[in-house]
């Protein structure tokens, strides 16, 4: 028997399990896949590094920017650049702000292996369902990996559950349960825009180098986002140069449910190759990578949603109430301090936690 289950290794499962572990409650995190962060995600390939969903912060509230202080005194994050825009029709322009950006060298993911300290994590564990019983949660595991090691069982109980995924995948979970139709139906109503991101590798020799190291577009049908992902690496490893190219949401809603992905991610570098560099259309390998629930189009509007019955359970993440790595913290301190509320409403460390992981 756990306290609480959340269902999630994203920003916000961390953030929301963190509150809670640092309370003194018993918390398990179940993720589906074998790494933690979500759509903060860095594939290893080819002996380097892409980073693959979220590419940089930028801290604009007082959490993030304590928060990005904090990695960047333990030397986990450091400035990176100010995108160059390419708008429609135009060349490449300064951006129209002077925000800096912050990477990872060591990869993006490292992010959230620092929010993750301490904590129970199951990987490769997939939450099938989950059944409501008087006095506890009961889930369904399956297995997503042969990594699962033999000591995770297939069930696991729980006196109140976090969801920390997105609205559609909460309410394919959540959506057999009768006592909570109201929720499935504010889980309903939010909406999000799909992304292709295509992880591209090229011979270091190629010539000419770029003078930029990512250009955000304005108005392309096709092309959102193209990084040097390389020039991220205080310390090169392999012998590829790296560029990753995300999609529009109108190009990515063409391809969603195409099983092979790879005509898209070359025609996403040929349009590339157009904009920036020509050999950007010839890459030495690629991988492409479909992100379904890539930024909330249609929020919630509030920082978590909670349900009706009698035990605990809280649905949160960054569709909740706002985009990003920001907006996905602070609906997990929210789904924390509601949990905490209908639990035994003991002292939360609200932004404090972040000192605490760093003492650690």
């Amino acid at each position: 028997m756990y306290d609480i289950a959340v269902i999630g290794a994203g920003i916000a499962g961390l953030a929301c399990a963190q509150q809670l572990h640092q309370a003194g409650y018993n918390v398990l995190i179940l993720e589906k896949s074998r790494g933690l962060g979500g759509r903060i995600a860095t594939r290893r390939l080819h002996d380097t590094l892409a980073d693959h969903g979220t590419c940089y912060l930028k801290p604009k509230g007082e959490l993030m920017q304590q928060f990005v202080q904090l990695l960047c005194d333990r030397h986990i994050l450091q400035v990176w650049t100010e995108n160059s825009e390419f708008r429609k029709g135009a060349q490449l322009c300064a951006p129209t702000n002077s925000e800096f950006r912050y990477v990872a060298p060591a990869g993006m993911n490292a992010i959230a292996k620092f929010l993750g300290q301490g904590l129970a994590v199951w990987r490769s564990q997939r939450v099938e369902a989950i059944a409501f019983h008087n006095s506890y949660w009961q889930l369904s595991l399956e297995s997503a990996s042969s990594e699962a090691t033999a000591n995770q069982p297939s069930e696991v109980i729980a006196k109140a559950v976090v969801l920390a995924i997105p609205a559609p995948q909460a309410l394919a979970i959540l959506e057999p349960l009768t006592e909570l139709s109201t929720v499935c139906q504010q889980l309903r109503s939010v909406e999000f825009h799909p992304c292709l991101s295509v992880m591209a590798g090229y011979s270091s020799q190629l010539e000419p180098q770029p003078d930029w190291q990512a250009v955000s577009f304005v108005d392309n049908p096709v092309l959102a986002w193209v990084g040097w992902d390389s020039s991220k690496r205080v310390e090169k490893t392999g012998n590829f140069e790296v560029f990753v190219v995300q999609s529009s949401a109108d190009f990515a809603r063409r391809y969603l449910e195409t099983s092979d992905l790879q005509a898209a991610g070359y025609e996403l570098l040929a349009k590339a190759s157009e904009c920036l560099l020509p050999w950007l259309a010839k890459p030495e390998w690629l991988q492409v990578h479909r992100w379904r629930y890539a930024f909330p189009s249609r929020p919630l509007g509030q920082s978590c949603l909670s349900t009706e019955t009698n035990l605990p359970l809280v649905c949160c993440g960054d569709w909740c109430g706002g985009n990003f790595v920001e907006g996905a913290m602070h609906s997990g301190i929210a789904a924390a301090t509601e949990i905490n509320r209908q639990m035994e409403g003991r002292s939360l460390p609200g932004s404090n936690f972040l000192q605490a992981i760093a003492l650690e």
